[in-house]
């Protein structure tokens, strides 16, 4: 995993925080299989892991809070970390055009919509954003509306593919209507999952220009390494972390990885 650039220290995720979501999140079900094992030994935490920790940070009792693209699942791996933190917010408001939001179990209310067409009243203190943002068609429209939504100070945090990494690539290069049989013959994934990708807000340059249009200052940018390609094949998965390891060794970036990344609203100006 590669370090975290940032311009604020409070938002660094650190080990001891990765640990704490390994340990809750992998012994749900007794000892964890040989993957989660084998990612230890390597200290490797997966991509997942960091989003959730961060997360984690970032949603303070009694916070409004606005999931995008909730889905079934605010965190898909980790059920019992969303049951704990929307707990924890006073509010939280499910967003997605996709009819399963309605079995989602953790949200306080449901949007079913595009993002840029979201009418609540509420203002949120985070918006967060897990796999979305390779999926949205007008980004200006939709960082519009993200920082309406959010109060003075409020934050938006995105997680989503690197537009250059590998499964990027053959992503923008294969037909929609081959996405799914290759993402399930990879991550075991239901064609109910599966959505068209557009990768207009994923890089850093094209996320910087759309958030400084909208009043969203970077507070938090970095990579993370995803060796999640071979995650279903041991001897593939254990050559993955030892390439990922090597690279990160010499100083060079893993091709597979995501993106994490945090604005803040800007406060109202003084009279």
């Amino acid at each position: 995993m590669k370090a975290i650039q940032s311009g604020d220290p409070a938002l660094g995720v650190n080990r001891d925080d990765l640990l704490a979501i390994y340990k809750v999140k992998y012994f749900r079900f007794g000892e964890p299989g040989w993957g989660p094992r084998m990612r230890l030994a390597f200290n490797y935490f997966s991509p997942d892991d960091y989003y959730e920790a961060l997360v984690a940070k970032l949603v303070t009792p009694g916070c409004s809070w606005a999931d995008v693209g909730c889905g079934r699942d605010i965190f898909p791996s980790h059920p019992d970390l969303a049951r704990e933190l929307c707990t924890r917010a006073g509010f939280v408001l499910g967003i997605d055009p996709d009819p399963n939001i309605e079995d989602n179990p953790f949200v306080t209310e449901r949007f079913r919509g595009l993002i840029e067409d979201c009418t609540t009243q509420h203002r949120f203190d985070l918006i967060t954003l897990r796999m979305v943002a390779e999926h949205i068609a007008k980004p200006e429209a939709a960082l519009r509306k993200l920082s309406e939504l959010l109060r003075p100070g409020g934050r938006l945090v995105i997680y989503t593919p690197y537009k250059w990494a590998p499964m990027s690539i053959i992503a923008a290069l294969v037909p929609f209507r081959l996405h799914n049989p290759l993402k399930r013959l990879i991550w075991q994934s239901e064609s109910r999952d599966t959505f068209p990708t557009e990768y207009k807000l994923n890089t850093r340059r094209a996320l910087s220009r759309y958030t400084s249009l909208c009043g969203l200052g970077e507070i938090l940018f970095g990579y993370l390494d995803d060796c999640r390609v071979s995650n279903r094949f041991r001897t593939l998965n254990w050559v993955e972390l030892q390439l990922c390891r090597a690279l990160n060794a010499v100083g060079l970036n893993y091709p597979e990885r995501c993106i994490i990344a945090v604005y803040r609203k800007q406060l109202a100006a003084k009279a």
